[in-house]
């Protein structure tokens, strides 16, 4: 199904927001897919698609100004940083990268930022400018804080400060787009901003393309991708799960694509195999052989995998929590498990296999739905006209 958009046809029915944007990531070139998400490149060429000229903006700030910030927010009370996270989520942080966009957007003449990320978010640092900015989201820290892996060790003064952060880096901004409607529900009920500044307007699928051709769903082969980030990605949840499923169906197999810092959790496990740097075309087709991604994150706010494995024609399954039960329609295009707890996993991943012919007519309807329903063009529709 061919998803462009005519830029003609839809400029001649609405008046874009602007012109010119810039677009910003603190985790590397927001115009460039290798980054930490490719959900900035991949909205930029969207616009670009619609007539827009897209700019970059990468925020930084040096290891010295960190370990200062870090100090800083130990003789606050915040407690010892946990992790690098703790100190860019800091509010220090925040202006000092949101200074460095402001500046940015000057000297380029650019007067739209839309932010992929409350991070370097801080529109207090320019107020009274004629700069507006955007956010383009897919998780508050509300939400994040729920089932983050490092909020028991933060203290509760950390933990206010950072929702305070949040809430001052929302404060001005013109419009927020989130990914899902969750996250627009949470910015309304807990950061109270009101319901015309936020718009869900979904995302697309990465490079993946749909696969329509033969697949057997009677071979039981899982499917798990956590480059990073494996345990908030339910990755220790499913080895266990994968274990218990196991003794009871030995002739289950699980591929696992991470990278090396997995190993240790999974070169024990018969019937597991880890596979690293993989090329995109390789990737590809581990999710077209495979027969059920099971992805049971703990924390992740949407999970793009989820629409890979989908429009490869593999069911997924995960936990009944954050964006999934909206990629899923409710269970109607995916399995939901109730409890982080691996003998639900268990029990859920065995019953999935069971019956083969539902798996089939579930990645049938799956695929169909995430082909009709996310694109980054769409997307990026939605930002410039909605």
């Amino acid at each position: 199904m061919d998803t462009t958009i005519s830029p003609d046809a839809v400029r001649s029915t609405r008046k874009p927001r602007f012109e010119q944007i810039a677009i910003t990531s603190v985790f590397g070139n927001p115009l460039e897919r290798r980054t930490w998400s490719g959900a900035p490149a991949n909205v930029a060429g969207g616009l670009t698609r619609l007539g827009v000229e897209v700019k970059g903006i990468h925020p930084s700030v040096s290891k010295l100004t960190k370990i200062g910030i870090a100090a800083s927010d130990m003789l606050a009370g915040r407690g010892r940083p946990r992790s690098g996270e703790q100190v860019i989520r800091s509010l220090a942080t925040r202006r000092r990268l949101a200074e460095q966009i402001s500046a940015e957007a000057r000297k380029m003449g650019v007067r739209h930022v839309l932010h992929c990320g409350t991070l370097d978010l801080l529109p207090r640092v320019d107020a009274g400018s004629d700069i507006r900015h955007y956010l383009y989201c897919d998780h508050t820290w509300a939400l994040a804080a729920l089932h983050h892996v490092h909020a028991p060790y933060y203290t509760r003064r950390a933990l206010a400060a950072f929702d305070e952060a949040e809430r001052q880096s929302l404060d001005g901004v013109e419009h927020v787009f989130t990914f899902g409607r969750y996250v627009r529900d949470n910015l309304i009920d807990h950061y109270g901003l009101a319901p015309d500044r936020v718009t869900a307007v979904g995302s697309g699928m990465g490079s993946i393309e749909p696969w329509h051709g033969p697949k057997d769903y009677s071979r039981p082969k899982l499917l798990f991708v956590a480059k990073h980030l494996f345990q908030a990605k339910g990755g220790l949840l499913l080895v266990e799960a994968f274990r218990r499923a196991r003794e009871r169906r030995p002739d289950l197999s699980l591929t696992i694509v991470g990278d090396q810092r997995s190993r240790a959790h999974v070169e024990s496990v018969a019937g597991i195999e880890l596979r690293d740097h993989l090329p995109w075309e390789e990737l590809q087709r581990l999710y077209r052989d495979s027969v059920l991604l099971v992805q049971p994150m703990l924390n992740d706010p949407w999970g793009q995998v989820y629409l890979e494995a989908m429009v490869s024609r593999t069911p997924v399954m995960g936990l009944d929590r954050n964006g999934l039960p909206e990629l899923v329609d409710g269970g109607k295009q995916g399995f939901l498990v109730a409890r982080e707890d691996p003998d639900a996993l268990a029990d859920a991943i065995l019953d999935a296999l069971s019956d083969p012919g539902r798996l089939e007519r579930m990645a049938s309807v799956a695929q169909r739905h995430a082909v009709q329903t996310y694109s980054w063009d769409r997307t990026a529709e939605q930002i410039l006209f909605s």
